[in-house]
This record gives C-alpha cells, sequence and structure tokens, in this order.
C-alpha cells in the first residue's frame, strides 16, 4: 500500500475542481443588486456639472453640504429608468428627501424631452454626456441610486431600478438613521 501523498497529483485536480465549486456556490448566492461601492461612509466623489436644464448654471456637491440627499443616475436611453420613473416622482413628490439627477450619457435634447414628456422628479440633474462624473462615483450602469449625508458622505448606493420595496426597506431607514 502507497502512502496516499505519493498520489497528490490524481488528487490535485479534484481539490482545485472543490476550490472553484466552493467560489462559484459563494458567487451565486450573492445578490447582484448589491454592488460593493468603495465610497460608503466615505467623501462622495466630486459632482461639478453643468446642469441639464440651464447649462449656466451647475450642480455641484459643494452646494449640497448639509443636507441629506438623494443622486439618481439615469439615461433617456434607459429601459430600466423608464421603469423606475413613476415610483422616483411618487417618492419626490413625499418631499422627504431632495431628488437630484444626474443624466448619464446622453444628450441634452433627449435628457430634457425625456423629463417633458414623462415628469421631472429632480430638483436639479446634472448633464455628464461623457460619462466622466459617473466613472468618479463608481456607476456600474443606469440606473443608480446614492443617499448622500449632511457631511457630504455616502451611505448608500442601490444598483437598478427604485421600487416601493427598495424605498422601503433600505432608503427610509437609513432617512430615519439620518434623522431626516
Amino acid at each position: 500500500m502507497k502512502p496516499l501523498f505519493k498520489h497528490w497529483k490524481l488528487w490535485l485536480p479534484l481539490l482545485l475542481f472543490a476550490v472553484l465549486l466552493a467560489f462559484l456556490a459563494r458567487g451565486l448566492s450573492r445578490d447582484p443588486r448589491e454592488v460593493p461601492s468603495p465610497f460608503i461612509d466615505k467623501p462622495a466623489p466630486a459632482l461639478d456639472l453643468p446642469r441639464l436644464d440651464q447649462a449656466g448654471l451647475r450642480l455641484r456637491r459643494e452646494d449640497l453640504l448639509g443636507k441629506v440627499w438623494m443622486l439618481n443616475v439615469w439615461a433617456s436611453w434607459c429601459v430600466a429608468c423608464r421603469e423606475e420613473h413613476e415610483t422616483l416622482l411618487a417618492y419626490s413628490r413625499r418631499g422627504r428627501v431632495a431628488v437630484y439627477g444626474l443624466n448619464y450619457k446622453d444628450t441634452r435634447p433627449a435628457g430634457q424631452d425625456w423629463l417633458r414628456r414623462f415628469g421631472n422628479p429632480y430638483v436639479a440633474s446634472g448633464f455628464d454626456d461623457q460619462g466622466l462624473a459617473g466613472i468618479d462615483w463608481g456607476v456600474y450602469g443606469v440606473p443608480e441610486t446614492f443617499v448622500i449625508d449632511m457631511d457630504g458622505r455616502v451611505r448608500l448606493k442601490h444598483v437598478g431600478p427604485l421600487t416601493e420595496q427598495v424605498i422601503a426597506e433600505k432608503i427610509e431607514p437609513l432617512l430615519a438613521q439620518l434623522g431626516v
């Protein structure tokens, strides 16, 4: 009878397969909408964009310090943005927190027309036609929503359309925690 370690070459593929299977199982058990953000509890990235409605005005992160606010990344070409839009309009009307937009990789006329047709839930939208601000914020795709606290720190990142469930289970409890 030969010692087991002499046959390590036979066991190595099985061991590698088991490790690979463990990583795969862990990955499949995670929520794909939970994209970790390196900005959670850290200062929000710079934001200094021309506004979608008036290019001569700017949407700047510094101007929003001292209040809790939401940033919703959207585009007129985004099907999922259309899916969340009614929910976002209704939530914005509640007035609990100021909702700002970041119009991502769009054209100014298309973004303006989209808001005219479907309604404007935003206090203001920054216009990010090249997507550079989106890169700074770690945007993977649209829509994405961030909650920023009074100190300008990112407290939540939600990837995908906002739903009443997301608002009730994630955003509202966080706002209560932040004293809003």
